[in-house]
């Protein structure tokens, strides 16, 4: 169930999500759908994402634009984001969450490892952002949010070229608001705690482990996907008009 409340001004805005297909993903999509705003999300999981398409129509007798792409080809990216345009009019919201915290040790990473981490989890988030500015600039305004993590900000030391990706996300959030500010564009990044999705639940929980994490947060239970859609909507509504080159952390109080 998402707890968030209605942000009108989102209603009929054009917003476009990477990696809107599945977990918190999916849960954006949903949320932004709620909201009234019509919603394009790139994605390379086709299956799970025509899915998602099948039950949001069958739920709220509404569709997205489910657009297949690889992020890591910045010519696809840039062909989907001009589709998403063309079939919902300017994008004045941009939802920077694909990502991919893939484990890996320090001494096998490398170089093509590392290259291909960060076209993944840092690259398509410059992309993708350069390929709506424009269109920002002309409809007067407009908001980007770019998904981080809290990885970097606890020395995990599982997985560095992710948190390298996710540390320079709040960098590139930071230019990206100093420089768009003047055009009325708001730029801001969202910090998630550890958020149950499957996958995560599949390769890398285990009862101990989450036991311990959620002791440590403020708030004594897991985080879902849908913890991250109100904050997000928050961010994207002018309710933030005032909030720019911010991180928010969503982590139930873990830090």
């Amino acid at each position: 169930m998402m707890h968030t409340g209605q942000f009108p001004d989102l209603e009929n805005a054009s917003v476009l999500i990477t990696g809107g297909g599945m977990s918190i993903g999916a849960a954006l999509t949903e949320g932004f759908l709620r909201q009234g705003a019509r919603v394009a999300f790139i994605d390379i999981a086709e299956n799970e994402s025509r899915a998602l398409c099948g039950r949001l129509h069958d739920a709220l007798h509404r569709t997205p634009l489910f657009l297949h792409a690889d992020l890591r080809d910045i010519s696809a990216l840039r062909k989907a984001a001009a589709e998403a345009q063309e079939a919902n009019g300017p994008v004045t919201v941009l939802v920077n969450n694909a990502a991919r915290d893939d484990r890996h040790e320090i001494e096998e990473v490398t170089p093509d490892y590392w290259d291909n981490n960060q076209a993944v989890n840092l690259r398509p988030q410059f992309f993708a952002a350069q390929a709506v500015v424009p269109g920002m600039k002309a409809a007067g305004g407009g908001s980007i949010i770019n998904f981080t993590s809290i990885s970097y900000m606890i020395n995990n030391g599982e997985m560095p070229a992710y948190t390298a990706a996710k540390g320079g996300i709040v960098g590139l959030t930071k230019g990206l608001a100093g420089a768009l500010g003047p055009f009325g564009i708001r730029v801001n990044a969202l910090a998630p705690g550890w958020v149950m999705t499957e996958r995560q639940k599949d390769l890398w929980v285990t009862e101990e482990g989450l036991k311990d994490f959620v002791a440590r947060q403020c708030l004594k239970r897991e985080l879902e996907p849908a913890d991250m859609v109100g904050p997000c909507l928050f961010l994207a509504s002018g309710a933030s008009r005032a909030i720019t080159a911010q991180t928010i952390i969503v982590d139930g109080g873990y830090l």
